[in-house]
């Protein structure tokens, strides 16, 4: 089984990655580390994943409730937040209970942000079933939910009690899912791993048949980059803000579209964006951004903005909650490997590159 064990302010925790593991939970009846589900607790999932795996869970552990949200990052909310106290309250959950998050990015932050605050916290196990959650939000403790003005401006810093990834749900994935995920892993290879954009740009398109430990190996490699960030700057106070590459445009078009495009897709527009901007202020040779745009269509991810207008994701960038003193914060390249924060870019650049990218 791979395992990498995290150092986080308050304990550790272990990412366990291994094919096969939520059916050995399910059929086996034990869980994975057992010191966390002793005393039962509530699975949260969405309607989509619920029959596929969130109903089997809770046969396998009688004591355990499932509770089920909506699908679709709409519903990444306060709104939801609460109501999942509300379940909360009527599952019995105490103190010692455990809330198992099952499901993408959306379930993830809910559900961990609903932990993090219930009871002024319990404990809280990470189980990703999209490859976006399992290499990017189900690791380094934060959790969140949406404003209508922006992404993430409510959250807090909760760490969990252990991650477990099991590559073969990806099986089940949708294509377009599996190219969104691709979005943080190609950011991770270009932040620290250009071995890890090799991997994706040799073999990142989709296939139903894709190879569980190939998958075991990508994931391994991408979680790895973001763990060495985060055991770095716990909270966010320095190195981890590199891992808002691309993030910044990619917010912007996810407001704008009114979260009509998937947070994977904006991404990978906003790492065009990112790499381009990076090439304006003489920061790389065009040579980067060439490759960035590559790769991002080799695996079928959007490169350009369509019709949304500058002006509007720029207005959008001013909720951003990487603002500092007023300013946009933008994570730029001097190459792969090499991120640098940049937070005087002026407004016309800026435009000029969304112009570019339409």
């Amino acid at each position: 089984m791979g395992r990498i064990r995290v150092d986080a302010p308050g304990g550790g925790y272990d990412i366990l990655i291994e094919p096969g593991l939520l059916r050995a939970v399910i059929e086996g009846g034990e869980l994975l580390p057992g010191g966390c589900f002793d005393d039962g607790g509530v699975v949260v999932t969405n309607v989509t994943l619920s029959p596929l795996y969130g109903e089997s869970l809770v046969r396998a552990f009688p004591a355990w409730a499932l509770v089920v949200l909506p699908d679709g990052e709409q519903y990444k909310t306060l709104a939801s937040a609460a109501r999942l106290y509300t379940d909360f309250v009527a599952a019995g959950l105490d103190r010692q209970g455990t809330v198992i998050a099952l499901g993408g990015g959306v379930v993830g932050d809910v559900a961990g942000f609903a932990a993090a605050t219930y009871l002024r916290g319990v404990r809280l196990v990470q189980m990703p079933t999209s490859l976006l959650a399992m290499v990017d939000s189900s690791v380094g403790g934060k959790v969140g939910v949406d404003l209508p003005q922006g992404k993430n401006l409510v959250g807090a810093f909760k760490q969990p009690d252990a991650v477990l990834i099991d590559p073969e749900v990806l099986k089940t994935l949708p294509e377009r899912e599996w190219r969104c995920g691709l979005a943080e892993v190609i950011k991770h290879g270009l932040l620290a791993d250009e071995g890890l954009l090799e991997q994706v740009e040799q073999t990142g398109v989709f296939d139903r048949e894709i190879q569980p430990e190939w998958a075991a190996e990508l994931v391994r490699r991408a979680v790895q980059v973001k763990v060495d960030v985060v055991q770095a700057d716990p909270f966010e106070r320095g190195v981890r803000a590199h891992l808002n590459l691309g993030h910044t445009f990619g917010h912007a078009i996810e407001q704008v579209s009114a979260y009509a495009w998937p947070h994977g897709e904006a991404v990978g527009v906003g790492l065009a964006a990112a790499a381009w901007l990076s090439h304006r202020l003489w920061l790389c040779g065009a040579a980067l951004p060439e490759r960035v745009e590559r790769i991002l269509t080799g695996v079928g991810l959007p490169t350009r903005l369509g019709d949304f207008d500058p002006e509007a994701l720029y207005r959008a960038m001013g909720t951003d909650k990487k603002r500092q003193a007023g300013r946009l914060r933008f994570v730029l390249l001097r190459g792969i490997g090499q991120p640098v924060i940049v937070d005087d870019v002026p407004k016309e650049m800026v435009l000029d590159v969304l112009r570019t990218l339409q």
